[in-house]
């Protein structure tokens, strides 16, 4: 009987999708030995504040990772996408380092770990010393593998709005295709009033 597939699970905002998150989709991917990951669009995130429209953030995730099975996910936390499937077997979350140094704040980080593993990825210059702290409180650390970034992260993605906003070129920051989305649908326009969350 062969084994089930593995199931690489890699969710944000994406509010926009940037050069980082394809490199760390990338890397994840060679880490970890999937052909394909499950990339899911926070619909209504319950950590940060969107104001781009889920459907809008959709249709740049489409266009940031052609390759990968990208979703919608109606659930605000990441226990509740994991309880709501329960037919993948022991699958594996990508983080990027920033995210792992919130993770004890998360909704039942213990559930999560229970229900899931850690795949996180690390730039240079991201102090260790934080990633340890995290390992230091968890029940079972064994759970979390790290893998380097083959490229130094960019620009947040609220770093990248506000440059949008002010009218700036971060085409060097955006997969041409996310910044065609940008330009066709007049996304991040000064009177659009976007809120600055993360």
């Amino acid at each position: 009987m062969p084994e089930p597939e593995r199931v690489a699970v890699f969710g944000g905002a994406f509010d926009p999708p940037h050069r980082g998150h394809v490199g760390l989709a990338r890397q994840a991917k060679l880490e970890l030995g999937v052909p394909q990951l499950v990339v899911l669009v926070s619909a209504d995130p319950g950590h940060k504040r969107v104001a781009t429209p889920a459907d809008a953030r959709l249709r740049m995730a489409q266009a940031a990772f052609p390759d990968e099975d990208v979703r919608l996910d109606e659930h605000a936390r990441t226990v509740e996408l994991l309880r709501a499937h329960p037919e993948w077997d022991d699958p594996v979350l990508v983080l990027g380092a920033d995210q792992f140094a919130a993770f004890p704040g998360w909704q039942e980080p213990e559930e999560v770990l229970r229900r899931a593993r850690l795949a996180v990825g690390t730039r240079p210059g991201f102090a260790q010393s934080r990633l340890d702290d995290v390992l230091a409180k968890l029940a079972r650390p064994e759970r979390v593998r790290f893998f380097e970034l083959a490229e130094p992260v960019p620009a947040a993605s609220r770093e990248l709005r506000e440059r949008l906003e002010r009218g700036e070129d971060v085409g060097d920051e955006l997969p041409a295709a996310v910044a065609a989305v940008i330009r066709r649908e007049r996304l991040y326009r000064p009177s659009r009033g976007y809120t600055s969350g993360a």
